[in-house]
């Protein structure tokens, strides 16, 4: 059987040529016809069927052998009851501009039914008339199959309220939708291409990881939350995403081959934010519930308040130091004038330990004016200090320079009041490694506070007596 005849064609060579020419041109169609997805059948202008390829086949059970040649489709290909309608819906595409669309059931060569959609047009031949008509179909529930992939596709990158971007083998977005674009602080086409460093500041490195891991072992079996730094013309802004990562490989490769991976996340700070917050809250809920319970079984009410001193720095601060105003506590009114403060007990500048008091020899600190737990004395209130962005040599002479460890960068200052009156100052460090610290810090600052001006308070009661 030629190659032409195993495909469904009806060409036939001239005979006055060995048909070298005709005979390629024929395989080449053989193999075009073979090799589309969409099953094909022609009729020519008396209704004839002239080509049958192996997808109609497939679909129908139909051979090329057995399909080509016969006039119509009445009785074998369609019920005949059907045909006239069929066939007359299909042959009017010879005189109509365009493709034409419809959808109707036909016989499969075990006697079932199937249901299709076609596209048909005209043929024309060398004349520019009508010439026969092409028809290429392919099972309803297949075809809207594919609808469905390709509504998903355009709805993911039009409008969908979480971001999608399409990244390719080389780790840079080849499509992005636009919630995607809002989210990285850029357009949908400016973004096209560009590495991901260029991107984001911080956590890129986690992000192409991830990705990388994707191309190679397929997708993780959860999203993963991840924390970048977005650059935008207003700064840089901390996101965690929640993501989502596909592999996608060609459907046309007879082996799976990467095109890239597909990237689905929501942006998740705020609540991330409000878990972390809510976690923090509850752990320094229990560290003063612990202190209290320890500090009540302390004989000595300054003992007392160096354990609620060791308890509030637990992921809180490295260094603490409480300061007593010297000559016994002031009221309001006599804060305004100049004070001096005297060391209590401090955390120990060397190895991790608990605080220790200090000396009774009650020598004032050589605290200079300006200095913050005098501000905090003077204000009665909480007072925030840091070296801001100095350097570490101009980081160590800033705190030297106020009486601290050399290592303390950020500083928070908690007024001690009891009674109405202020006893002193509990100063709170944080070395290079932590960040600076916020209001809920100093919120917590003060409840620590308030228990060790108790339990001075009531030290100095004792000594009185």
């Amino acid at each position: 059987m030629s190659a032409s005849r195993r495909s469904g064609t009806t060409d036939e060579l001239g005979p006055d040529e060995p048909g070298r020419e005709n005979s390629d041109g024929s395989d080449l169609l053989a193999a075009l016809l073979d090799g589309m997805d969409a099953a094909l059948c022609a009729f020519d202008a008396d209704g004839v069927v002239t080509h049958w390829n192996r997808e109609a086949e497939r679909i129908l059970g139909w051979s090329a052998d057995e399909a080509v040649g016969r006039r119509g489709l009445a009785g074998w290909a369609v019920r005949s009851a059907d045909a006239e309608e069929v066939e007359g819906r299909l042959l009017s595409a010879m005189h109509a501009p365009g493709r034409q669309v419809h959808e109707f059931a036909l016989l499969t060569k075990d006697g079932g039914r199937v249901l299709v959609r076609t596209q048909s047009a005209a043929v024309r031949g060398p004349d520019g008339k009508p010439a026969g008509v092409y028809c290429a179909f392919s099972e309803v529930h297949a075809q809207i199959d594919l609808e469905r992939s390709i509504a998903l596709s355009e709805a993911l990158f039009e409008d969908a309220s979480w971001g999608v971007v399409l990244v390719d083998v080389d780790l840079r977005p080849a499509v992005v939708n636009a919630h995607a674009a809002k989210a990285l602080g850029t357009g949908r086409t400016s973004v096209l291409g560009r590495p991901l460093g260029e991107l984001l500041a911080q956590g890129v490195e986690e992000l192409e990881s991830a990705l990388q891991h994707v191309l190679a072992e397929g997708a993780p079996p959860a999203p993963a939350e991840v924390w970048v730094t977005v650059r935008t013309s207003e700064g840089e802004r901390r996101r965690c995403w929640r993501s989502g990562f596909l592999r996608l490989a060609s459907p046309l490769a007879e082996e799976p081959v990467p095109l890239g991976v597909g990237w689905l996340f929501q942006d998740v700070t705020e609540a991330k934010q409000a878990e972390q917050e809510a976690s923090l809250l509850r752990f320094r809920t229990q560290q003063l519930h612990r202190a209290s319970r320890a500090a009540a079984e302390c004989e000595d009410p300054a003992e007392a308040a160096t354990i609620h001193l060791d308890f509030a720095l637990a992921g809180f601060a490295d260094h603490a130091l409480i300061d007593r105003v010297a000559g016994g506590a002031l009221t309001d009114a006599e804060t305004e004038g100049p004070v001096r403060l005297v060391r209590v007990a401090a955390t120990p500048s060397g190895a991790p330990g608990p605080s220790k008091l200090a000396d009774r020899a009650g020598l004032p600190v050589r605290y200079a004016e300006g200095h913050p737990a005098l501000q905090c004395v003077e204000r009665v209130g909480a007072l925030r200090a840091s070296a801001g962005a100095a350097s570490p040599e101009q980081a160590r002479e800033w705190a030297l320079a106020r009486q601290w460890p050399p290592d303390a960068v950020h500083a928070l200052c908690a007024v001690l009041r009891s009674r109405g009156r202020t006893l002193g100052v509990v100063t709170f460090l944080r070395g290079a490694g932590r960040s600076a610290f916020e209001r809920s810090d100093a919120m917590f600052a003060e409840d620590v506070a308030v228990r060790i001006a108790a339990a001075l308070d009531l030290a100095g009661l004792s000594d009185a007596e």
